[in-house]
């Protein structure tokens, strides 16, 4: 029996997960870890790798524990990571400095760039489909200038997932889908541009070979053998990006194909042709897909899952005391709730995450408008129910955006995520955009996506397109209520003229702002 394994590295854990070749999960481990603010910089999120290698190492000894197996068994592996996440080396590869996602250290640095490169923006995101707020080069200029030590060490750069694959092969390398994150690629090429590091005055002889995912890397070196348990016989194979990876566990990897990833933030996810001509409004961001020639328009709600999560711990203590009583899950007794509550939660707007706006993004702060004083009409159930409703108003927002540009028609979305796990939420997203809704019955897609990725660089799969649809099973399907989207397109309308009187509120510095991007 051959057996794969993906090592999935997210913002807030990593694990290492085995399949067999059928996609069946065999076992997983997983460990926490933290990202901590350096002393002194602000709004930073370093990335310890030595800290984070051991528990890498940990989860993959025990995943293997766990399916009472052997390092000679994994016939081959790969990983996925966070976008954006970044690692720098010296010349010997040894890394130097890290960081995670969201670190937003360089809001200088992306000013700097704003003020004394006009256009400059504009002109690398129709290349890369990305701004500067999250991107590689502003990091780098403030590493630059203010550890100038290190900086002039520096002698490649990778991305998280590409660091795990090269802590177990001994080569550093990138993929598209996770190095084009970093805004120095080109959709177009599937390659780095180091042009645009020297535009801007960064070193561009940093860029370590691109391979495409799938692509055999070579094998674990007898050094991580020990560390892992691992065996040197085991393929190490090129990964990619978390969400890009993921779309391929949900079967999402045709042309025009379309997914919403339900977690922690919602990603609307379309999949487009690599030489799409791309908005001049920066609105949306545009991502390399795993698939060869397909790029992915991405949409990003923030905190669509945090927030929910914060409304269950901060108000529903009944709520989970039911939920215990009864042995299900606290959402699902709020979903039950919820079902009673007319379409519209008589009126409540929520106002957390705005659509995407990515060249100049910012939320306004966070609220409830539209609350009664009747508790029989404004009570825990409406509030929730209106949480579920805007998640999915404000992923259909996003979804538009992208139809304006590519000109698809979308009459079809794989939901997943713990999101997807609701009955009630499923059903609204299908009634706001007015689509069929599908859910897949993988529960590790970001991991199965890796685990295909070990298999076509092992010669198990042809290509990810035709793992994908070997391995992924539907779990059920909802059909959007017309009468229901009717409602919801007035709803959609109001919330947007409601939303953009709230973020007039930051703006005049009488309310303070739910998150803003660097250089803001």
């Amino acid at each position: 029996m051959q057996y794969l394994m993906a090592v999935d590295a997210g913002t807030g854990s990593v694990r290492a997960v085995i399949f067999d070749i059928d996609g069946n999960q065999i076992s997983s481990a997983q460990y926490e870890w933290t990202h901590l603010e350096e002393e002194g910089v602000p709004n930073s999120m370093s990335f310890d790798f030595d800290k984070n290698w051991t528990l890498t190492c940990k989860c993959i000894k025990e995943s293997l524990e766990s399916a009472n197996l052997s390092g000679e068994d994994i016939t081959a592996l790969s990983a996925t990571s966070m976008r954006e996440g970044i690692v720098l080396y010296d010349k010997d590869g040894k890394e130097l400095w890290a960081v995670a996602n969201v670190d937003a250290r360089a809001d200088k640095e992306v000013r700097y760039l704003k003020e004394n490169f006009a256009g400059l923006e504009e002109e690398f995101y129709q290349e890369s489909g990305q701004t500067f707020a999250l991107g590689a080069l502003p990091r780098i200029m403030w590493l630059k200038n203010n550890r100038p030590e290190l900086y002039s060490r520096v002698a490649n750069i990778s991305m998280i997932g590409d660091w795990i694959l090269a802590r177990l092969s001994g080569v550093i390398a990138t993929d598209p889908s996770n190095g084009g994150t970093t805004g120095i690629f080109s959709l177009k090429n599937r390659d780095w541009m180091p042009s645009m590091a020297t535009k801007v005055g960064i070193k561009d002889d940093i860029f370590p070979k691109t391979l495409e995912v799938g692509t055999l890397i070579g094998s674990v070196t007898s050094k991580a053998k020990e560390e892992t348990g691992l065996s040197t016989s085991t393929k190490v194979v090129m990964g990619g990006g978390d969400v890009q990876l993921g779309s391929a566990g949900l079967g999402v990897v045709e042309l025009g194909q379309v997914a919403i990833l339900g977690g922690s933030f919602w990603q609307q996810i379309v999949n487009i042709k690599s030489d799409t001509k791309i908005p001049d409004d920066m609105s949306i961001r545009v991502n390399p897909h795993v698939v060869s020639d397909q790029s992915q328009a991405e949409g990003i709600t923030f905190f669509s899952g945090l927030v929910m999560r914060w409304f269950r711990d901060a108000f529903c203590e009944m709520e989970k005391l039911e939920a215990k009583e009864k042995g299900i899950d606290t959402y699902e007794v709020l979903e039950n709730k919820a079902k009673k509550v007319p379409v519209g939660s008589y009126g409540i707007m929520p106002i957390f995450s705005d659509s995407m706006k990515y060249g100049k993004w910012y939320h306004a702060a966070p609220s409830f408008l539209n609350l009664s004083i009747d508790p029989e009409v404004c009570n825990r159930a409406s509030m929730f129910r209106s949480l579920q409703e805007n998640a999915a108003i404000v992923s259909s927002i996003n979804l538009d955006k992208i139809k304006e540009f590519t000109n698809l028609e979308i009459d079809e979305i794989v939901f997943a995520g713990g999101a997807s796990k609701g009955e009630l939420w499923s059903q609204i997203v299908a009634d706001v955009t007015g689509c069929r809704v599908k859910i897949p019955k993988v529960t590790e897609a970001t991991a199965l996506g890796a685990a295909m990725a070990a298999g076509v660089g092992a010669g198990i799969y042809e290509n990810i397109s035709l793992a994908a649809q070997k391995l992924v099973v539907w779990e059920k399907s909802y059909e959007p209520n017309m009468d229901n989207h009717n409602l919801y397109k007035d709803i959609k309308e109001k919330w947007q003229s409601a939303y953009e009187a709230q973020l007039k509120l930051v703006d005049d510095s009488i309310t303070t702002s739910m998150w803003k991007a660097p250089g803001l």
